[in-house]
C-alpha cells in the first residue's frame, strides 16, 4: 500500500466542463471532511463537488460521492483509480464547472476517472508497512544495546521520555517483530523492559 504526504493538482477541459483535481493527505473522515469544506468555499459556484477518499491501512474503508452527478458516474470511478494505485490515508476531490455540453454517463466515467489519475499520476506515493509497536523501558547504560538493536532490526522511534529511565515507543516492522520480542526477552537481566502495543503502519 501507498500513501501521499503533500497535497496535489490537475485540471483539463471536457466538451467546455472544466475538472479539477485535489488530491491529498486524509488520516480520517474529518480531515478529509476539513479539506472538502475548504475546497467547497473555494469554489461555491462549481456545478458539483464529487470524491472519495480511503483510510485506515489496518481495515480500509473507503466512500464516494457523486454529488448529483448521475449514479457511479464521478464518486466511484475516482475511488476506483485510488484503488489501482493502492493509496490509502488520501482523499481525492474532482470538482466540475459544467459546460453546456452534456457528456452522458460513459463520458462522466471516463472525465472523473481521468481527473483523479492525472492526480495520482503526479503524485510522490511513499509506501507504507505493517509494525508492531513496542514499549521499551531500559536504564541509561544500556543504551548501546538499544541502539545496535535499533540497527538490526531497522525499528523507528515514535516517541521518548527521559525520566529516571528511558521509555521509547518503538516500530518494528512487522515480519521481524517475533524476532525482536525475543531478543528483548533475552535482555531482561539487563534490566531492559517492554511491552507488545497495538499493530499499526508508518
Amino acid at each position: 500500500m501507498k500513501t501521499i504526504t503533500q497535497s496535489y493538482e490537475s485540471s483539463f477541459r471536457e466538451r467546455g466542463s472544466k475538472f479539477m483535481g485535489y488530491l491529498f493527505p486524509a488520516e480520517t473522515e474529518e480531515d478529509f471532511a476539513d479539506e472538502l469544506d475548504q475546497i467547497k468555499s473555494q469554489y461555491p459556484d462549481a456545478t458539483h463537488h464529487c470524491y472519495g477518499w480511503r483510510i485506515n491501512p489496518a481495515r480500509i474503508r473507503e466512500f464516494s460521492s457523486d454529488d448529483g452527478e448521475p449514479s457511479g458516474t464521478a464518486g466511484l470511478p475516482i475511488l476506483n483509480q485510488m484503488k489501482s494505485y493502492e493509496v490509502v490515508n488520501a482523499g481525492i476531490v474532482v470538482v466540475r464547472y459544467y459546460g453546456g455540453t452534456k457528456l452522458g454517463k460513459a463520458g462522466l466515467i471516463e472525465a472523473y476517472g481521468r481527473s483523479a489519475e492525472l492526480c495520482l499520476d503526479v503524485a510522490k506515493l511513499v509506501t507504507i508497512r505493517p509494525v508492531q509497536f513496542f514499549e521499551v523501558k531500559y536504564p541509561y547504560p544500556e543504551e548501546n544495546t538499544i541502539n545496535k538493536l535499533k540497527n538490526d532490526f531497522e525499528l523507528k522511534v515514535e516517541e521518548s521520555e527521559y525520566m529516571e529511565d528511558v521509555t521509547l515507543k518503538i516500530a518494528c516492522p512487522k515480519e521481524d517483530a517475533e524476532a525482536f520480542e525475543n531478543a528483548l526477552k533475552r535482555l531482561v537481566h539487563l534490566n531492559i523492559r517492554f511491552d507488545k502495543k497495538e499493530e499499526h503502519f508508518v
